[in-house]
Formats: C-alpha cells, sequence, structure tokens
C-alpha cells in the first residue's frame, strides 16, 4: 500500500510591529470618510443637471432620505449640522440619504453665463423623478427647507408619481405666492436692498438678526462672497415667481406630513395656515419654542426627536430610543386630536422621565410646541 505525502503550506501569522499600520483599519477609515463625505453624482435630467450627493447605499428596502434645501444655502451648509448631529446617527445607519442642490445652488458651482433661463420651480420638481431613477429608489422620505419644501410638495402632488414619496417633513413651508401688498412691498425691497439681504430676510426674522448676529453674520459673508452669486440670485428670482400650490386636503398628499416651522420664524404665519388647509388625519404640525427660520442648524436635538417620532408612525424603527424626551426634565407637547376630519379640543400634555408617553401617530393631528 502506497502511501502518497501532500505538501502544505502554512503561513505564519505574524503580530505587527508597534507603530506599523494595519491594513483592515485603513480601509475601514477610507471607508468612514467616504461615507462621511458621500458620493457625489451629477445627474441628467429633463431641465439640465443636478448635482447630488449620496450618503450609504442604495440597496435598501427602506425607503431613502431625500432631502432639497433653501434660496441661499446649498445642501451641506442647510443639512450637514442635522444629519452629522450626535442623536442624528441612528437614522442615518439605517437609511439612506440623498441630497439634492438645485441647478447650481452646489459647492464650487460654476456661475451661470448673463441671460441664462433658469427652471422654474415645477421644472425643478419635475427633475427629481431623474434622481429616483437614477438611484433605483423606489419611494423616499422627503425633507424639504423653505423653496425645498415647495419643490418637494410641487413633486408630491404630481399626479405621475403619487406613490413615490412615503411621508415629507416640511420646514418653513410657504405654498403660496405673494399678494398685492406683499409684492409691492417686494419690489420696493429690490430696489433698496442687496440680494444677500433679501435672502437672509427670507431666512431669518427681524428678531433673529438682532438675537443671533453671529448666526446671521456668517451666512452673509457665506452669500456675498460666493463665486455663484449669480446663480442664488437666479434661484431666488424663481422662488419668487412660483405658483400657488393648491392645497385640498381631500386629494393633495396621499402621504403623512410634518409641518415644522419656529415661533420666531419669518414663516411661521404661513406655515400655520397651510396647517389648516392639510388633512388633519395625516398631518403633525411642530411648532418649535424659542426657534428661528433655521430650526435644523439651530435646534437639531429637538428637530431628531421629532423626525425619530414622525418615522416610527411610518413603521421604522420601532425600538428606538426617545432620548431627550425620556430625560428628567419636563416636556410640554400642546396637542389637538381630530377624527374622522373634525378637529377635538386642544389639550397639554406633560411628559416625565417616569411617565413618557409617544406622541399621536401621523394619523392624528399634532401641534407640539417644544
Amino acid at each position: 500500500m502506497t502511501t502518497e505525502m501532500q505538501e502544505i503550506a502554512i503561513t505564519e501569522e505574524k503580530p505587527l510591529l508597534p507603530g506599523q499600520p494595519d491594513p483592515t483599519k485603513d480601509v475601514e477609515a477610507a471607508a468612514r470618510i467616504l461615507l462621511d463625505q458621500g458620493q457625489e453624482h451629477s445627474i441628467e435630467t429633463p431641465h439640465g443637471l443636478l448635482h447630488v450627493t449620496l450618503h450609504g447605499t442604495s440597496n435598501t428596502r427602506r425607503p431613502a432620505i431625500l432631502t432639497f434645501h433653501d434660496v441661499g444655502l446649498d445642501s451641506k451648509s442647510c443639512f450637514s449640522p442635522l444629519f452629522k448631529f450626535e442623536e442624528m446617527q441612528e437614522i442615518v445607519k439605517n437609511f439612506t440619504l440623498v441630497h439634492i442642490d438645485a441647478p447650481g445652488q452646489e459647492e464650487g458651482a460654476t456661475a451661470y453665463p448673463m441671460g441664462y433661463q433658469y427652471p422654474s420651480m415645477e421644472q425643478i420638481a419635475e427633475m427629481i423623478p431623474a434622481v429616483l431613477t437614477y438611484f433605483n429608489f423606489r419611494t423616499v422620505i422627503g425633507i424639504g427647507v423653505g423653496s425645498g419644501s415647495y419643490i418637494l410638495s410641487r413633486f408630491t402632488v404630481s399626479m405621475a408619481h403619487p406613490d413615490s414619496v412615503e411621508g415629507l417633513v416640511l420646514i418653513n413651508m410657504d405654498p403660496e405666492t405673494r399678494g398685492w401688498m406683499d409684492w409691492a412691498a417686494q419690489k420696493i425691497t429690490t430696489l433698496t436692498s442687496s440680494i444677500t439681504e433679501q435672502i437672509l430676510s427670507h431666512l431669518f426674522s427681524q428678531e433673529e438678526m438682532s438675537a443671533n448676529a453671529d448666526l446671521v453674520r456668517s451666512h452673509r459673508d457665506r452669500i456675498s462672497k460666493a463665486p455663484n452669486l449669480i446663480n442664488i440670485e437666479l434661484f431666488w428670482r424663481s422662488y419668487n415667481s412660483r405658483r400657488d400650490l393648491i392645497i385640498d386636503r381631500n386629494s393633495n398628499f396621499k402621504c403623512p406630513v410634518m409641518l415644522v416651522v419656529g415661533d420666531q420664524a419669518p414663516h411661521e404665519e404661513a406655515a400655520v395656515e397651510c396647517n389648516s388647509k392639510l388633512d388633519p388625519t395625516t398631518t403633525s404640525f411642530l411648532k418649535m419654542a424659542d426657534a428661528g427660520g433655521l430650526p435644523q442648524l439651530t435646534q437639531p436635538s429637538k428637530l431628531t426627536e421629532a423626525f425619530k417620532y414622525f418615522i416610527q408612525g411610518m413603521g421604522y424603527m420601532a425600538s428606538s430610543i426617545m432620548t431627550r424626551l425620556s430625560r428628567s426634565r419636563t416636556a410640554s407637547l400642546s396637542s389637538s386630536y381630530s377624527m374622522d376630519g373634525e378637529r377635538q379640543r386642544s389639550r397639554t400634555l406633560s411628559q416625565s422621565s417616569q411617565g413618557g408617553q409617544m406622541p399621536p401617530s401621523p394619523s392624528h393631528t399634532m401641534e407640539v410646541s417644544c
């Protein structure tokens, strides 16, 4: 009987010497940096190119979180502080994020030539389906601020894409164009104020300009010194030329909606009026105390917690722990309920660490002052 001997090569695994880099950790660090910075894409649409930044992977069973910024901002300056906030990381790890920059608004964008025909708000909304197709997103949860809220709303109510949006968070939503008095005031302001000052008055209230001077100053410097200032002006003019978004609580939004506005924001009245026209059985209204025009920058903790409640009501992240409202200090929630489309009396709920309760699900209107 012949026994065949097989040669087996054994590789010795030597421990890393002190100070020697670990290749595995280098790869992980590189991947983490790429995730933080996002993957930038230029997407062709029927009305031109869109700059889009993707965080995470497009291969997920959950809807992507799609954001759209306001005039005078880009996706980074509008949303980075919110999505880098510590308590938001639980959401970031579980959802794909996609940030859309309006045409020519992204950081480093080339200035458009004189006479460039900038797309209307309706046309910008018509560019969004190309983004969903590019990444193969079936559905999204939209987060818009100011003009971004209008654009996402216009996209959502489009008859061509009624089921593409599972939920909407609309910050500083103003669905209507200016009335005659506001139009006349805007014309006077246009003649007497720079584009930068006009946009600042859109982003901040007079109270906020006095109380939060450092924040206002940083945005004034950023806008006034932007190489693509002509692009920002074109976007601003396009927003001011928008058409009324006709809201009918019986036939418009087919998804849960959370309206958000600060009690010191320049668009508080418009947001309250918008809330009165939406379906109370699918709408939540969050009025943030001591917050101005950019609550996602000044109060990310409150907004993060409200967003967690919102997506939990949609059936996602059911095991998420609410941190801020479960602390020892009491949070006051002023809630009004609607059943079968009829508003019932308002009442105030008090939550503490011992008796914290979940706010109403998106099936009820919730007016919150926190």
